[in-house]
């Protein structure tokens, strides 16, 4: 393109006129000392940059933490007197993809405010999309062409009938070939199809049995989940007990940690229903070691992160019995952004996350090691005390 005659005059001079194609170096250097340059931002193009003026991230739907880190930063001693310019291009998320930092720039683009309200950073963004209408058939033609301004001239029909013959799921050739949010609209983490994969009403837990608590923010209910490991190796979580306000929380797990010999007991420190005594920590008002789940840091990441995989993966090894109470959680659960991962959150004030999340923190500690044990071992031996 920049050899072309109207360009071609300002291409710096020298060898190959300034263009440079060898792998991972590819840039093209201008006379007056402008450079574009092309790389792999996964694989830390950009460290080190300063005073860059302009930054296009192609596939940006896919675009991690650790490439703005790289990125953002170089454009910070930009000189033009507007600042750097960021474009971010690309297509609707898959359910599989990292996608939660270009739909929360699309749903801020979105939310539109009176002008005298504008604050903060979205006050300097322009958004353009390109779809059809959410409700629209995937063979109507002038919906591709709503969609997809290259259609019929650059993108003849061929290759839309082609994609449409070859994309066999709907939601997919919606994506793909016409540009609708389909259910990340709603950003539903983990869809209906894949947590259906998993279901066996008749799967059991028989070892590393963990029971884990989680509140609402209210504290208008609270849930506990069970998780373990199947006879045949795969791994098991189910709804244990669901129930308006807290109180009736510790004596509940405190029967079942008498009862059963429990690898865990994970709560979430914010919950209010731990107590430290004697350097330990404790489930209030009664004497089951628990092990405490950072909810704002690394726990809930690694536990969120941990849950999808084994669900999402191509061999899932989540197994679940299909109650109504943890499907319509899983379906009011959203992505909530923390440093380089994310964290389940509400869809909305009303809705109840509790069975999710207690399910994805049982899960979490019922495959580590390196936990508290509830109460003591039980054995058959004989003890003796020596005064």
């Amino acid at each position: 393109m920049v050899r072309k005659k109207k360009i071609r005059g300002h291409l710096a001079s020298g060898r190959n006129d300034g263009i440079r194609t060898a792998n991972g170096e590819q840039e093209i250097r201008f006379r007056n000392g402008s450079v574009i340059m092309f790389g792999a931002r996964e694989g830390g193009f950009g460290r080190g940059f300063d005073e860059v003026d302009v930054e296009v991230f192609d596939e940006a739907q896919i675009l991690g933490e650790k490439a703005l880190e790289d990125m953002v930063a170089a454009t910070n001693q930009s000189r033009q007197p507007a600042g750097a310019l960021l474009f971010f291009m690309g297509t609707p998320p898959r359910p599989t993809d990292p996608g939660e930092g270009w739909l929360g720039r699309r749903s801020e683009a979105l939310e539109v405010k009176p002008l005298d309200q504008v604050v903060g950073l979205s006050d300097d963004m322009v958004y353009v999309e390109f779809s059809a209408d959410k409700d629209a058939d995937p063979d109507d033609r002038e919906q591709w062409a709503k969609a997809n301004p290259s259609f019929p001239h650059r993108t003849p029909l061929e290759s839309m009938l082609r994609m449409r013959k070859q994309l066999k799921n709907e939601d997919s050739s919606k994506r793909e070939a016409m540009g609708i949010y389909d259910a990340l609209d709603s950003g539903q983490v983990i869809d209906d199809n894949s947590w259906g994969a998993v279901k066996d009403p008749a799967s059991m837990a028989i070892d590393r049995i963990t029971l884990a608590i989680d509140v609402a923010p209210d504290r208008s209910v609270a849930s506990v989940s069970l998780a373990g490991q199947r006879a045949d190796g795969l791994w098991h979580v189910e709804l244990d007990e669901q129930k308006r306000s807290v109180e009736w929380v510790s004596a509940w797990v405190k029967a079942r940690a008498e009862r059963n010999q429990l690898h865990a007991v994970v709560v979430d420190e914010m919950t209010g229903l731990v107590e430290e005594r004697r350097g330990r920590n404790y489930l209030v008002g009664t004497d089951v070691v628990v092990t405490l789940a950072a909810a704002e840091g690394r726990d809930m990441a690694i536990a969120c992160g941990q849950f999808f995989d084994e669900v999402m993966e191509p061999s899932p090894k989540l197994r679940h019995t299909d109650q109504p109470q943890l499907n319509v959680a899983l379906s009011l659960a959203r992505k909530r952004p923390l440093v380089g991962a994310w964290a389940w959150n509400r869809k909305d004030a009303e809705s109840d996350i509790t069975p999710i999340v207690s399910a994805t923190l049982a899960l979490w500690d019922a495959q580590k090691d390196d936990v508290e044990r509830p109460t003591r071992r039980r054995t058959t031996e004989r003890t003796a005390l020596v005064l």
